[in-house]
């Protein structure tokens, strides 16, 4: 290492009387802002090429592009626009990336030079043969305007840039230098050494995919005056809830370090490094080695993928012609076939100009057509390739009026490109009976001709049906998908009202129709002798038939209880609404959403707000409803001859279904704890709870474990986990980065979720919660003219997101009812592979 003596920095005062008269425009902001007039926007300033001076250029250097060589060398600066001792921390980081530079492989080798002299900004020949500039300084103006220029010369040439720390803070009245840093630490940050945790977001990076999910460790977390995340590649964020952030604190996503392709070069910064023992920690200099790595351009990092700007949303589907839905139904889920194709249904709601049907004693009452619609990229054309007469259609108004069945789900046979096969899941309208209010579910075969993109109808075989009532709405389910081994998981709701328990457990025995009860979800959800509110898994055979595959939670050959009292097809009992429902093939976990009921606020005599919830499931089981929500939060019982009197809470681990509807096992399987709930108090709430567990239900208690979101009007909808297809030349892929992430929406585009989660392998399939969460909101974009009702999304072969937009009404399709797709332009990882310092084999 070569260190060039110290020459001490101009004052901003002496530099303002050195600087030349080209340079008048910056001297008088200089001053403006000196004499009391600065502001955070400032500070904050984001421009990626910004110059803020329309002076005539400052350098005419002449470096070579790209700066450095095979030979690599890293320059570390580490200059001060105050006088006194160097910093403690400074020695120690310069010794920490010698150190670095000294270790590891061969191939990843390089020599630092350090110096606290700016005048090698402007010297073309020095300055030329660093492969990257690393800057600990300190805060201040500590480069003339011909200095900034020299990097600015430097970064349009291809040169790299990491900043630490205290970097965020040097030459403050710079846009330009604000955007190479990209964030500027506010001035209400905590100054103490605090410990916290790190939550390390992209597991691919070279310099965080060695590092722990959630990186404990003590440091000086700086406050952001403008939160940089979608301006920057946000790799690491500090989690609030494990220190004190202080009155300037960011919230959940609050950035740590980060990087972004920046003004022809690349920037790396990270807000860590603000003690002198970080640099004694091996996770912390990995952490730079890996920064480094990337900027001497010694290896590639895609340094762009959650950049907001490199995401491109397009509709797809026109608006129907009026009469008609030629375009699209009412949007209710979507598949993509290996070709590209992309087959989406409609439930079953007519145009909002038809009329509706409500009389039972009407023959037609709830006719609708679930019709099925094929995108074809390649001509950009859509096809109507069939409908089906569905109950469906009856309009809203309350629960005893409006319902959701329907053309509920879609999916394509794992052999779809030779048999043509697609299933439909739905509530044919021919098969209600008005006088019982009983209808069938439907989950059947049917062939499309590829060569017309039509179903053939007469080719239908029914695989599975059951009987749900119809006399209240809602929450019919509907989602499917396949496992690898080609089981199919079919999702169905538990089609009881809420409103008779006040919107809290679904549990109230008393009102029925001819026998039925409408309000008692013991009798579907938690009932193992009935398949509504459950996950079936089946195993579809050629001939129509269907065999059960092991490791159901139930056989259907229990001889408990008497015997004949399960269901061999259910993989998961206790979901309320599980619409949408995904199968990560590389793991054959199942992810599902589902929506809870309706009380707003949490009762100390009933139990949990409603509770929408997502779960990462591994193996059957009983997910608790109407029991227990969230993280195992029981709800009360109640019972005849009064259902309007408590009795004891539900113990979740040893449930018991003593509902007078029930016909299915008493004692039934322990729920189980899921992975995200959210209410109108926010994301897994949870409280203090007794000797027995009981929560307190107080508001004043809560706390918020998952901070990224919260509800009001809720409804889950569960995405899709991303698998990159590193063999796929498709330019619209998205990249790498979401590879193994947990797509997580709602159908609303307020305050709920729409977001991708990283979840700890070792912790997900017990309930554990995600360790981090990426917003989705700018790239998938929310709003009335974006997607704003978020109904299915699915990723096709190519790695493009297709995604249904609900529309602006319910029960009907309208002009905002579309198909859209979401695509990625940014680019491939930098530098370019022709431009790496070092060749590889």
């Amino acid at each position: 290492m070569r260190r060039t003596p110290h020459q001490r920095p101009l004052t901003v005062r002496e530099l303002s009387r050195a600087r030349p008269r080209a340079n008048r425009s910056r001297r008088a902001w200089t001053a403006a802002l000196l004499s009391g007039a600065l502001v955070t926007g400032a500070l904050s300033a984001q421009a990626a090429t910004a110059r803020p001076f329309p002076d005539p250029p400052l350098t005419t250097m002449s470096l070579p592009s790209p700066p450095g060589g095979a030979n690599v060398k890293v320059l570390v600066f580490h200059g001060s626009a105050a006088d006194g001792e160097e910093s403690p921390v400074v020695n120690a980081g310069i010794e920490a990336i010698e150190r670095i530079g000294q270790s590891g492989p061969a191939a990843q080798r390089f020599r630092i030079e350090a110096t606290d002299d700016p005048a090698v900004f402007t010297n073309e020949r020095r300055l030329g043969k660093f492969n990257a500039v690393a800057f600990l300084t300190g805060g201040g103006d500590v480069l003339d305007p011909e200095q900034e220029a020299g990097l600015e010369a430097y970064m349009e040439a291809g040169g790299g840039f990491l900043g630490i720390h205290d970097a965020a803070r040097a030459e403050p009245y710079s846009s330009w230098f604000t955007g190479l840093i990209g964030a500027r630490p506010a001035a209400s940050g905590p100054s103490s050494v605090q410990r916290a945790t790190v939550e390390v977001g992209d597991r691919e990076n070279p310099a965080t995919k060695d590092l722990p999910l959630q990186w404990k460790r003590a440091d000086r977390w700086p406050n952001w005056t403008k939160n940089p995340s979608g301006e920057v590649h946000t790799l690491a964020r500090v989690r609030e809830s494990t220190y004190e952030p202080g009155a300037g604190k960011n919230g959940w996503d609050h950035p740590v370090s980060w990087c972004r392709d920046y003004d022809g070069g690349r920037s790396f910064y990270t807000g860590m490094g603000g003690t002198a023992a970080s640099y004694d920690e091996a996770d912390f200099r990995g952490h730079l080695r890996g920064a480094l790595l990337w900027t001497t351009r010694i290896a590639r990092a895609d340094c762009k993928a959650t950049i907001n700007a490199h995401y491109k949303a397009e509709r797809l589907t026109q608006a129907n012609q009026p009469g008609q839905n030629d375009q699209i139904g009412e949007p209710h889920g979507l598949v993509t076939a290996p070709d590209g194709r992309v087959l989406y249904i409609g439930r079953g709601g007519a145009d909002s100009s038809q009329s509706v049907i409500t009389d039972w004693n009407n023959p037609d009452v709830g006719k609708g057509r679930g019709e099925i619609h094929v995108y074809d990229p390649k001509t950009k054309k859509v096809t109507l390739a069939g409908a089906l007469s569905v109950f469906g259609n009856k309009g809203g108004g309350d629960e005893l009026t409006k319902v959701e069945e329907g053309l509920l789900g879609i999916e394509l046979d794992p052999g779809f490109e030779e048999n043509g096969w697609v299933y439909l899941h739905y509530t044919p309208h021919a098969k209600i009976d008005r006088e019982t209010r009983m209808a069938e579910r439907y989950v059947s075969r049917f062939t499309l001709d590829r060569a017309t993109d039509k179903l053939v109808m007469e080719s239908e075989k029914v695989l599975l049906k059951w009987p749900v009532q119809i006399h209240s709405c809602c929450h019919a389910g509907g989602g499917m998908a396949w496992d690898s081994r080609d089981n199919l998981y079919i999702a169905t709701g538990d089609n009881n009202s809420s409103r008779f328990t006040d919107g809290y457990s679904g549990n109230n025995p008393e009102p029925n129709f001819k026998g039925v009860s409408f309000a008692d979800a013991r009798r579907t959800a938690g009932n193992t002798n009935n398949l509504n509110g459950k996950i079936l898994r089946i195993h579809p055979e050629p001939d129509g038939t269907y065999t059960l595959p092991e490791g159901n939670l139930f056989t259907g050959k229990e001889q408990d209880e008497g015997g004949g009292k399960t269901r061999g097809e259910i993989y998961v009992m206790g979901v309320r609404n599980p619409a949408r429902i995904s199968i990560d093939k590389k793991t054959d976990t199942l992810y599902a959403g589902w929506v809870g009921p309706d009380a707003s606020l949490p009762s100390t005599t009933w139990g949990p707000a409603k509770y929408d919830t997502f779960a990462a499931i591994t193996h059957a089981s009983n997910r608790g409803w109407p029991y227990c929500m969230g993280n195992n939060q029981p709800y009360r019982d109640r019972n005849l001859p009064d259902p309007s009197k408590p009795l004891g809470w539900y113990d979740c681990e040893n449930l018991k279904n003593e509902s007078p509807n029930n016909d299915g096992l008493v004692k039934i399987p322990p729920a189980e704890p899921n992975n995200i709930w959210y209410s109108p108090q926010g994301g897994g709430i949870d409280y203090p709870r007794d000797a027995n567990g009981v929560p307190s239900y107080r508001p004043e208690e809560q706390k918020q474990l998952l901070p990224w979101l919260k509800g009001g009007g809720q409804a889950t909808m569960n995405g899709p986990v991303y698998r990159y297809d590193a063999a796929s030349a498709s330019a619209d892929k998205w990249p790498s980065y979401w590879d193994g992430k947990w797509f997580v929406g709602d159908f609303y585009d307020g305050d709920q979720p729409r977001h991708a989660v990283l979840t700890d392998p070792r912790t997900v399939g017990g309930g554990g919660l995600p360790v981090h969460a990426e917003s989705l909101k700018k790239m998938i974009p929310v709003g009335n003219d974006g997607i704003k009702n978020l109904m299915d999304w699915k990723f096709a072969p190519d790695g493009s997101l297709y995604v249904l937009d609900y529309g602006r009404g319910f029960f009907t399709s309208d002009s905002k009812s579309a198909l859209w797709r979401v695509t990625y332009k940014g680019g491939a990882p930098t530098p370019a592979a022709d431009d790496l310092a070092r060749r590889t084999g």
